[in-house]
């Protein structure tokens, strides 16, 4: 049975995907700053399929020991998806708070780039898969937008990475999503995709040949 390590997974995009991975065969390793908020999800899932760490993105030890203890478990990790990430209250630079951007850069940029540096390894080893967050936003305009900054680092970041990997056997696919209605947002999003539209997207990904790489996959609502 291959294994799905999935950060940010205690609600939103992670946990849908979580559930569809389970459904396409997987064992899933769910990861998130609370692990009270995962024991949930682990029970509807089934503990012989899923587990729930403790870990701080920002934190590469954290990471490191969150690594451990999924290879310790299911002893392998064949697909990673780093999908962790915080927005903000402020907008623009002038109205934006340095300490919310601070949170954002750490988690949505460095906390992605720590996933992948601490499942290197063990993602080559199975000539797995890593796919990465990203977002619409990390692809066009938004006036000031320091998140949307944040997420353009991170679609260059995946296009470069996909070229690191490829010689080694490992796909990097970016999930780019336009608008979801998920818990990120404090208020309702009715004309927004929803979370399991996402999730389908990535089992799309990691269902392909291994032939076929599905680099990037931009999903946006078609009612805007």
């Amino acid at each position: 049975m291959k294994t799905m390590l999935i950060t940010g997974a205690s609600s939103g995009i992670g946990e849908a995907t979580a559930r569809r991975a389970v459904e396409a065969g997987y064992a899933v390793a769910l990861a998130a700053r609370s692990k009270e908020k995962l024991d949930g999800l682990v029970k509807d899932l089934g503990p012989d399929r899923a587990m729930a760490v403790q870990c701080d993105v920002t934190d590469y030890a954290s990471q490191q020991a969150m690594v451990k203890a999924v290879l310790d478990r299911f002893g392998t990790l064949d697909v990673v998806f780093a999908n962790a990430g915080v927005g903000a209250k402020g907008s623009g630079t002038a109205g934006g708070d340095p300490d919310e951007w601070r949170t954002m850069v750490m988690t949505n940029v460095l906390g992605v780039m720590f996933t992948v540096k601490a499942t290197h390894e063990a993602v080559i080893a199975a000539k797995g898969h890593v796919l990465i967050t990203s977002s619409g936003a990390g692809r066009k305009i938004i006036p000031g937008s320091v998140y949307g900054a944040t997420k353009w680092a991170m679609s260059g970041y995946g296009q470069n990475l996909r070229e690191e990997m490829r010689e080694k056997g490992v796909k990097v696919t970016l999930i780019e999503p336009g608008m979801v209605d998920t818990p990120f947002f404090d208020e309702r999003k009715p004309n927004a995709l929803v979370a399991d539209d996402i999730a389908r997207a990535v089992v799309y990904a990691i269902t392909q040949p291994a032939n076929v790489l599905a680099g990037e996959i931009w999903v946006e609502p078609l009612n805007r």
